[in-house]
Protein backbone atom coordinates (compact mmCIF):
# COMPACT_ATOMS: atom_id res chain seq x y z
CA UNK A 1 0.00 0.00 0.00
CA UNK A 2 1.41 3.36 -1.02
CA UNK A 3 1.19 6.45 1.09
CA UNK A 4 2.60 8.98 -1.40
CA UNK A 5 4.55 11.82 0.12
CA UNK A 6 5.47 13.04 3.57
CA UNK A 7 7.12 16.07 5.15
CA UNK A 8 8.87 16.00 8.52
CA UNK A 9 10.01 18.81 10.78
CA UNK A 10 12.68 18.47 13.47
CA UNK A 11 11.88 20.53 16.58
CA UNK A 12 14.23 21.51 19.38
CA UNK A 13 13.21 23.70 22.30
CA UNK A 14 9.99 24.68 20.52
CA UNK A 15 11.65 25.82 17.30
CA UNK A 16 11.99 24.25 13.87
CA UNK A 17 15.62 23.25 13.34
CA UNK A 18 15.34 20.94 10.33
CA UNK A 19 13.08 19.70 7.54
CA UNK A 20 12.93 16.90 4.99
CA UNK A 21 10.41 15.63 2.45
CA UNK A 22 9.82 12.21 0.90
CA UNK A 23 8.10 12.00 -2.47
CA UNK A 24 6.92 8.55 -3.56
CA UNK A 25 7.44 7.88 -7.27
CA UNK A 26 5.29 5.19 -8.81
CA UNK A 27 7.10 5.17 -12.18
CA UNK A 28 10.27 3.57 -10.78
CA UNK A 29 9.02 2.49 -7.32
CA UNK A 30 11.38 4.83 -5.46
CA UNK A 31 11.12 7.56 -2.87
CA UNK A 32 12.87 10.83 -3.61
CA UNK A 33 14.46 12.48 -0.58
CA UNK A 34 13.91 16.21 -1.07
CA UNK A 35 14.63 19.52 0.61
CA UNK A 36 16.64 18.25 3.56
CA UNK A 37 17.87 21.26 5.49
CA UNK A 38 19.11 21.90 9.02
CA UNK A 39 19.49 25.35 10.55
CA UNK A 40 23.21 26.18 10.47
CA UNK A 41 23.21 26.82 14.24
CA UNK A 42 22.20 23.18 14.87
CA UNK A 43 24.37 21.31 12.38
CA UNK A 44 26.70 18.58 13.59
CA UNK A 45 24.22 17.30 16.17
CA UNK A 46 22.81 14.34 14.19
CA UNK A 47 19.59 16.09 13.14
CA UNK A 48 20.15 15.60 9.40
CA UNK A 49 21.02 11.94 9.93
CA UNK A 50 17.81 11.43 11.94
CA UNK A 51 15.76 13.13 9.21
CA UNK A 52 17.42 10.99 6.53
CA UNK A 53 16.69 7.83 8.51
CA UNK A 54 13.05 8.89 8.78
CA UNK A 55 12.82 8.94 4.98
CA UNK A 56 14.49 5.52 4.75
CA UNK A 57 12.05 4.09 7.31
CA UNK A 58 9.14 5.52 5.31
CA UNK A 59 10.48 3.87 2.14
CA UNK A 60 10.96 0.47 3.79
CA UNK A 61 7.57 0.59 5.55
CA UNK A 62 5.85 1.34 2.24
CA UNK A 63 7.73 -1.30 0.25
CA UNK A 64 9.63 0.98 -2.13
CA UNK A 65 12.63 -0.52 -3.95
CA UNK A 66 14.97 2.39 -3.35
CA UNK A 67 15.55 5.97 -2.29
CA UNK A 68 17.04 8.59 -4.60
CA UNK A 69 18.18 12.17 -4.20
CA UNK A 70 19.86 14.92 -6.11
CA UNK A 71 21.91 17.69 -4.58
CA UNK A 72 23.80 20.82 -5.52
CA UNK A 73 25.53 20.83 -2.13
CA UNK A 74 29.14 21.91 -2.36
CA UNK A 75 30.06 21.03 1.22
CA UNK A 76 31.76 17.69 1.64
CA UNK A 77 29.82 17.12 4.88
CA UNK A 78 26.55 16.79 2.96
CA UNK A 79 27.98 14.13 0.66
CA UNK A 80 29.51 12.27 3.61
CA UNK A 81 26.12 12.31 5.34
CA UNK A 82 24.38 10.67 2.36
CA UNK A 83 27.12 8.06 2.09
CA UNK A 84 26.93 7.33 5.84
CA UNK A 85 23.22 6.59 5.37
CA UNK A 86 24.09 4.03 2.67
CA UNK A 87 23.61 6.10 -0.49
CA UNK A 88 25.98 5.68 -3.42
CA UNK A 89 26.68 8.37 -6.00
CA UNK A 90 25.20 7.35 -9.34
CA UNK A 91 26.06 10.38 -11.45
CA UNK A 92 27.18 13.95 -11.60
CA UNK A 93 26.62 16.88 -13.93
CA UNK A 94 28.98 19.84 -14.16
CA UNK A 95 26.54 22.01 -16.10
CA UNK A 96 23.33 21.86 -14.05
CA UNK A 97 20.85 24.67 -14.59
CA UNK A 98 18.75 25.91 -11.68
CA UNK A 99 15.05 26.48 -12.41
CA UNK A 100 14.58 29.93 -13.94
CA UNK A 101 18.12 30.22 -15.27
CA UNK A 102 18.82 30.86 -18.92
CA UNK A 103 21.69 29.31 -20.83
CA UNK A 104 23.37 32.66 -21.50
CA UNK A 105 27.19 32.64 -21.63
CA UNK A 106 27.32 35.06 -18.69
CA UNK A 107 25.15 32.86 -16.45
CA UNK A 108 27.16 29.78 -17.44
CA UNK A 109 30.35 31.61 -16.50
CA UNK A 110 29.16 32.70 -13.05
CA UNK A 111 26.76 29.90 -12.15
CA UNK A 112 28.47 26.63 -12.93
CA UNK A 113 26.65 24.29 -10.62
CA UNK A 114 27.59 20.69 -9.92
CA UNK A 115 24.61 18.40 -9.45
CA UNK A 116 25.14 14.96 -7.86
CA UNK A 117 22.68 12.09 -7.96
CA UNK A 118 22.56 9.39 -5.25
CA UNK A 119 20.65 6.14 -4.80
CA UNK A 120 20.15 3.68 -1.98
CA UNK A 121 18.81 0.33 -3.21
CA UNK A 122 16.50 -1.24 -0.62
CA UNK A 123 15.51 -4.35 -2.58
CA UNK A 124 15.59 -5.75 -6.09
CA UNK A 125 12.53 -5.35 -8.25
Amino acid sequence: MRHGSRFWVAMLDGRVVGIVAANGREDDNTVELRRMSVDSRYRGKGIAKALGRRVLEFAVRNNYAGVILGTTAVKLAAHKLYESLGFRRTGQSEDYRLPGMSRSPLERLFFQIRYSRYRLQLREE
